[in-house]
This record gives C-alpha cells, sequence and structure tokens, in this order.
C-alpha cells in the first residue's frame, strides 16, 4: 500500500477483529486525509460496517487503535468518545428519517439535543442545509411523501445539521436507480469541495468510488489489499481488487507476472 497521509483526520493503527471463530480484520493500518473523500470498498461481509463501528468507538478492537485525533477510540472513556462523536455525521443506509415529522424537523432534529438554539435559529439553519442539497422548497413536506432520492438529500442535510468535522456514509446509492444515483454521486462531490469537511464513504459502488473519491480502499479477507489514490487504485496490482473493478471499469493492461495473489 504504502500511501503516506499528512496530517490525517483518522489513523487506524493494527486493527484486528473477530467474533467468535470469524476473522473481520487482521493489522488493518489506515490513515484516513482531512478534508477529503475517502472510500471503502469491497464485497458484503468484508467488515465495512464493522471498521466504521470502530471508528465511532461503538466496537473495541482485539488488538491496535483508531486515533481520532488525540483520542483513541479503542481505549477512551465513554465520555470522551461522546465528545468525538459529536465530531461526526452520518448518512445513513436507509436514511433513518423520521416519517412522523416533516424535512425540516428531520434536519433540526440532532440540533434539539445538541443545540440550545431558538426555534427559529433551528429553522434558519435547516432551512440553509436544505438549500445545500437543493430541498429547500420541502422544508414543511412530510417525509412520509419524499422519494428515495428526496430522503438520501434530507438525510445528508442532516449529517451536516451540525457543521461536523467528518461525515460518514454507508452505502448512500443503496436502492436507487442509475440517474438518482448519478445525482447524489454529484451533490456529495460538490458539498465535500464546498464545506471542505472529511467524507468517508462504505461502499461496493465501484463507478460511484471513482466518481466522488480522493481515495479508495478496498478490504478483503480481513485486509485492506489496496489503499491509494484513484489514479493508483485503478493501476493495483491486487488480482482480487482487478477482479472485483474489472465488470465495472476499464483497468491498464499489466502483465500476469507482475500481479499480486495474497
Amino acid at each position: 500500500m504504502g500511501l503516506v497521509i499528512e496530517d490525517p483526520v483518522i489513523r487506524i493503527e493494527g486493527l484486528s477483529k473477530s467474533f467468535g471463530s470469524l476473522v473481520v480484520f487482521r493489522d488493518v493500518n489506515m490513515d484516513i486525509a482531512r478534508g477529503k473523500t475517502t472510500t471503502i470498498l469491497g464485497p458484503s461481509g468484508t467488515g465495512k460496517s464493522v471498521l466504521i463501528k470502530h471508528i465511532v468507538g461503538l466496537l473495541a478492537p482485539d488488538e491496535g487503535a483508531v486515533w481520532v485525533g488525540d483520542v483513541n477510540m479503542a481505549t477512551a472513556k465513554e465520555r470522551v468518545k461522546l465528545k468525538v462523536r459529536a465530531q461526526f455525521g452520518m448518512l445513513f443506509q436507509h436514511g433513518a428519517l423520521f416519517d412522523s415529522l416533516t424535512a425540516g424537523e428531520n434536519v433540526e432534529f440532532p440540533m434539539k439535543y445538541h443545540r440550545k438554539w431558538s426555534a427559529a435559529k433551528r429553522r434558519e439553519v435547516a432551512m440553509e442545509k436544505l438549500e445545500l442539497v437543493e430541498l429547500e422548497k420541502f422544508y414543511d413536506t412530510p417525509t412520509a411523501s419524499l422519494s428515495g432520492g428526496q430522503r438520501k438529500r434530507v438525510g445528508l442535510a442532516r449529517a451536516i445539521a451540525l457543521e461536523p468535522e467528518v461525515v460518514l456514509f454507508d452505502e448512500p446509492n443503496s436502492g436507487l436507480d442509475p440517474l438518482t444515483s448519478a445525482t447524489i454521486d454529484d451533490l456529495i462531490r460538490r458539498m465535500q469541495h464546498q464545506l471542505g469537511i472529511t467524507f468517508i464513504i462504505i461502499s461496493h459502488d465501484i463507478v460511484q468510488a471513482m466518481h466522488i473519491s480522493d481515495y479508495i480502499g478496498m478490504l478483503f479477507d480481513g485486509q485492506l489489499l489496496e489503499y491509494a489514490t484513484v489514479d493508483d487504485f485503478l493501476h493495483t496490482r491486487h488480482k482480487k481488487v482487478r477482479e472485483f473493478l474489472h465488470r465495472n471499469v476499464t483497468l491498464p493492461e499489466m502483465d500476469e507476472a507482475d500481479l499480486i495473489d495474497p
């Protein structure tokens, strides 16, 4: 791998995790670049969601450390973890919106618990975030009546409502048609550039990863097989990575003797 990230926002060092006889990670090392978009690819069941849970301190590794700034989430006390988690926003795979609330009320929801703002201030900020995802006209629209793509955008507005340092995305295009997926991809890319927030995306959508990422890593069989810039990732020598990519992207030709089969 050999990727060096200057001033990473998150450092994963020697991460190992098993559930009984199931090995999820073996000595995973990975730095997440500040203010960039990093996508973690891999087939289903390779531990992408488990990695996210380690980053926010919901799971503790068997070995290794996960540093968010100067806090080791593997060993920090719960009150410290809660403070660190306040720096994160989260866009869940299925939105996790409250259908009993309007789009605007969903965006306001985290403000009620984490900011001592007036109702007018909450509405103002929620409207700003909905404008960023081009849904300001839907502030008073019941969430249950929104399309899948609109729900994802409301979820994104809520994820950035408190202006977090890092936003975590769990399969942001899950359940969306290709045209809506492309719209969400363009929105994510534009927002990352506009806001300068660190985006971490877990996905199996190769096309999305190539379009929106600055860095891509691939988890497979408990290992981080490749971690590189998008261009370098396309030039991977790992057979398993190339097999995962080749149906969706055109890869540079490479001699069989030059390939790595870990």
